[in-house]
């Protein structure tokens, strides 16, 4: 068996630890929080560079099924399960050499951590999206189990519409430089407009990222955006759930 399998199946020790921030998206409907993302991060609060920078070919497979374990044990410990709120964990498709085999661990932690499968969400980035047979399966088997699935920055990569035509996703994330200074350019809301009224008849939950200022939810909001994360809603907390009233906003 190659190396990359047996990280897969065992989540072999890395050469560094690592925990987790958790930043919510929040509905803005009524302020609740939807989910939290799960943000790899250093023992002390240390950017996901320090811990990208580590990463090889020989520690990828490992670091993707240990950072599914640290998100699961510690959100639990956390209290998710009190919460209304999922959690979202983002993957990396090149990292899972065959989907049943590296979804095995997960729910083995989701079980013993009394966290179901329903409240879980995985985000893969739109540029990741090179082998679309093998993210099909991985969707394919990982909604038969119970999970939602993301695309997470859709607007920076290359695959585009052609990517919800042919494998739809339950949530889209849009890149945050479609959200960026939206109060102030016409083509920008034009474009997250028709993006949420089509999200909507396909049935896809759609969350605009990187809100960093009033004026940029103001308009979000006009436009019937529902979802929404980013630094002026709140900023990634470590090793800590955000609660509604931690939230910068109230419908």
């Amino acid at each position: 068996m190659s190396g990359s399998c047996i990280g897969c199946l065992n989540a072999e020790t890395l050469p560094f630890d690592f925990s987790m921030a958790f930043q919510p998206i929040v509905d803005l409907r009524d302020g609740s929080v939807f989910a939290f993302e799960a943000l790899a991060r250093g023992t002390k609060g240390e950017g996901a560079g320090t811990l990208f920078a580590q990463l090889s070919d020989d520690n990828l497979y490992a670091f993707d099924q240990q950072c599914r374990v640290k998100a699961i044990e510690l959100s639990a410990h956390l209290g998710l399960m009190e919460t209304g709120a999922k959690l979202s964990i983002n993957f990396m498709p090149r990292a899972i050499y065959e989907p049943r085999a590296c979804i095995q661990l997960t729910l083995a932690t989701g079980k013993r951590c009394g966290v179901s499968s329903d409240r879980l969400i995985f985000e893969f980035t739109e540029s990741e999206v090179a082998d679309t047979d093998k993210l099909n399966a991985i969707v394919t088997l990982y909604r038969a189990l119970g999970f939602q699935t993301a695309v997470d920055d859709f607007g920076a990569g290359h695959s585009g519409l052609s990517l919800l035509a042919n494998m739809p996703p339950d949530i889209l994330k849009l890149d945050m430089e479609l959200v960026r200074g939206i109060d102030k350019s016409a083509a920008r809301g034009i474009m997250v407009k028709h993006l949420v009224a089509m999200a909507r008849d396909m049935g896809i939950d759609l969350v605009c990222e990187g809100v960093e200022t009033a004026g940029e939810l103001a308009m979000l909001r006009e436009l019937g955006v529902e979802l929404a994360q980013g630094y002026f809603l709140c900023r990634p907390a470590f090793e800590h759930l955000p609660q509604a009233g931690e939230v910068r906003w109230r419908p």
